[in-house]
């Protein structure tokens, strides 16, 4: 611990003592986020967002595996931070003094305001412009006696409180359930289920350019700092994500970034009226009924099929790598012959034949008892040659290692296969392969996979 409890209020006092230093001995980055149009979400079948992506670039700086946790009740982040349930909360705070007698902010990532949310009369089209605007506030002043609808634990219900005091009146705050994203409140005003709300400038803006029958004009604070959120005890791990972001803000990057969830209206738009963006339905591709249908005969949750196909060709029945595998699930024109395949750019012909042929390499490793190793080692034959998996296997074995298991053991295997001293060995009948790529191959289907599980429920 790097100071005395006495330093700190109760709440804190009490909180984990965990820094840099055991994040670090563990491994993994476990940081909380909000399932927002801009924070974290899946569209076409990759997972996306502002933090998401920065959070990525943090966790390879620190060499670190990310573990993204999304949070369902906004009003207990502080106590599952503290109690060390995660290493930082990762969505955009207002920095207030009030939030930190409990907690420490980052950095900021950017600046906004906040701004009063509200609806354009529903005929705004068709009506005067003197009519359109008496329908309007234009004025902080004029919500007293009002009502304003937000989350309790925010930013905005602190500035609502202040706006009250300074305006000497008594603006009416409705609370919302926590568990409703700013984007999602945003959408109650335009669907007319709450006259008023308010938010962040940068989101306003961006869920009011598809929405134009939203008012965002009227500004509530000046200009504040947005950060992430990290205990108080954490001071080494803050001082390094501090650091790290200072320097992102001056990329070029960071700037991508941002503007891809915070100023790109089109692509904004065209996320939000897909079939395929998890915040509006419960599917991954266009093919999603053709993977249920041979997932099933191979005995596997079609999610994870999902993932095999996305990272085999991102869903493009039309994909040709340069060795000559072509359609969704890549299959080479000899194997397809195999396997009875007519037409590789079939979505079905493709999919129910990379199906069969993955049962047929599940079935090669019969003496596996555990059914994820074996998908895992399935995986890898799929990607660079049963035989090379096989020869793995038989290095694991001759290593100390064993050759059922994947992570650590055959995996490592693989990776080995890539020196001459490994794979000149005389019972190594396959010879060398680059064993880094199905081993993230590997890595990458499941790390998907658990974000398919996240954003897409099982009927």
């Amino acid at each position: 611990m790097i100071e005395d409890d006495k330093d700190f209020n109760n709440i804190v006092a009490n909180s984990v003592d965990r820094d840099l230093e055991d994040i670090k001995k563990d491994g993994v980055l476990r940081a909380l986020v909000v399932y927002s149009s801009t924070s974290y979400f899946l569209y076409r079948g990759e997972a996306m967002g502002f933090e998401y992506e920065l959070l990525k670039r943090l966790a390879a700086h620190l060499n670190l595996k990310l573990e993204i946790i999304i949070s369902d009740n906004l009003d207990s982040e502080f106590e599952v931070l503290n109690r060390g349930d995660v290493d930082m909360i990762a969505h955009g705070m207002t920095i207030t003094n009030q939030r930190k007698w409990e907690v420490d902010f980052t950095e900021y990532l950017y600046l906004t305001r906040q701004v009063l949310v509200q609806k354009n009369p529903d005929n705004y089209r068709d009506i005067s412009w003197s009519s359109w605007q008496k329908e309007l506030i234009h004025d902080a002043i004029e919500l007293n006696n009002d009502t304003v609808s937000i989350r309790l634990n925010s930013a905005y219900y602190e500035r609502l409180m202040s706006l009250s005091n300074e305006i000497g009146g008594n603006i009416i705050i409705d609370t919302l359930d926590s568990e409703l994203s700013t984007g999602e409140i945003i959408d109650m005003v335009a669907d007319g289920k709450i006259k008023y709300t308010i938010a962040d400038e940068n989101l306003a803006k961006i869920n009011a350019s598809y929405k134009p029958i939203l008012n965002i004009d009227v500004p509530i604070s000046l200009s504040q700092r947005i950060a992430w959120v990290t205990r108080k005890k954490s001071r080494n791990f803050r001082d390094v994500i501090n650091k790290w972001i200072k320097a992102q803000r001056n990329t070029t990057d960071y700037r991508v970034i941002y503007n891809k969830y915070f100023k790109n209206k089109r692509s904004f738009q065209r996320r939000s009226k897909s079939e395929y963006y998890s915040l509006k339905n419960n599917q991954i591709s266009r093919y999603d009924n053709l993977i249920k249908i041979h997932s099933k005969k191979i005995g596997w949750d079609w999610r994870l099929l999902a993932s095999v196909i996305y990272q085999e060709s991102k869903f493009d029945p039309d994909a040709n790598s340069w060795v000559g595998a072509k359609g969704l699930m890549q299959i080479m024109p000899v194997t397809a012959k195999s396997l009875g395949i007519k037409n590789l750019s079939d979505p079905n012909e493709s999919i129910r034949g990379g199906a069969t042929y993955l049962n047929q390499i599940y079935d090669q490793f019969i003496e596996v008892s555990d059914s994820l190793n074996r998908i895992k080692l399935t995986m890898a034959s799929y990607n660079c040659g049963l035989g090379h998996v096989k020869d793995a296997q038989l290095l694991a074995e001759k290593n100390g290692l064993d050759p059922n298991i994947w992570t650590a053991n055959v995996e490592a295997m693989l990776l080995d296969l890539s020196l001459p001293k490994n794979y000149k060995q005389p019972f190594i009948k396959h010879g060398y392969v680059r064993g880094s790529e199905p081993v993230m191959y590997v890595d990458k289907i499941f790390e998907r996979y658990e974000q398919y599980k996240t954003f897409i429920q099982l009927e």
